[in-house]
């Protein structure tokens, strides 16, 4: 076990699947105290037990980050069970990407809600705390269209780019007993094509991702990586893709 992991009380939001579930596995098999939130209880449930039959300690509630009373729940559980939160991981995400012209307004909209104000929520819920405690590390997932954007891509490049700049921020106005992070993934193995509303999008995301995208485990590994840095030691970003991603 890492040292610098074993013990902290890590809150992930999006835990039930994708980067969120290879997260919360490999942060428990680090020793962490993992606490889970995501709208699908069942897999929550599935996925505590798996962790805790695996000598591991989770706990879960149901949380849709679109509100800011779930977020609040999700820290007050860590802080109740556990006396403390060292980590939040907002990691919840949606990705209905389509050409601006086809106006799927409602689709914008759920972008904006839980890419953007999803982690705003959490900042909320988790800062004071943080700040009473003394210490805190916030981890927000964004994604290389946060970096750089294309055709389709324009709303959801738009919340990444939003979590990039509130993230940096909140790391300027933290001081030196909270950390930041941001964590923008390229093309990961994951679900992400479901929320996909246009067919043809839909179609050719999946085509890609089957050829090119990279295990939810790689991006584990650098949510660990930057959890487990020495206090005085802020990795301000990770940019992780697959080699073959452009």
């Amino acid at each position: 076990m890492s040292m610098s992991i074993e013990n902290k009380v890590v809150v992930i939001t999006g835990a039930s699947s994708g980067i969120g579930e290879a997260a919360a596995l490999l942060l428990a098999e680090r020793g962490a105290k993992v606490v889970l939130g995501a709208r699908g209880a069942d897999r929550l449930a599935a996925l505590a037990a798996r962790i805790v039959n695996n000598g591991g300690e989770a706990v879960y509630a149901s949380t849709d980050v679109r509100q800011r009373e779930d977020l609040s729940r999700l820290v007050a559980l860590a802080c109740e069970r556990y006396g403390k939160i060292d980590v939040l991981v907002s990691n919840a995400g949606v990705m209905p990407i389509s050409p601006l012209d086809d106006l799927r307004v409602e689709d914008w909209e759920d972008m904006i809600d839980v890419n953007i104000k999803g982690v705003l929520y959490g900042i909320a819920a988790a800062l004071p705390v943080f700040r009473e405690q003394g210490f805190g590390h916030f981890v927000n997932t964004a994604s290389t269209a946060g970096h750089k954007t294309v055709p389709n891509q324009s709303v959801y490049s738009g919340t990444k780019f939003a979590v990039r700049a509130i993230s940096e921020g909140l790391r300027q106005e933290a001081g030196d007993k909270l950390r930041v992070t941001i964590i923008s993934p390229g093309i990961v193995k994951t679900g992400f094509t479901e929320s996909v509303t246009d067919p043809a999008v839909r179609d050719q995301l999946a085509a890609v991702r089957d050829k090119l995208a990279m295990t939810p485990d790689a991006v584990a590994r650098a949510i660990a990586y930057a959890i487990e840095q020495p206090d005085d030691i802020d990795v301000n970003e990770i940019v992780i893709r697959p080699t073959a991603q452009v």
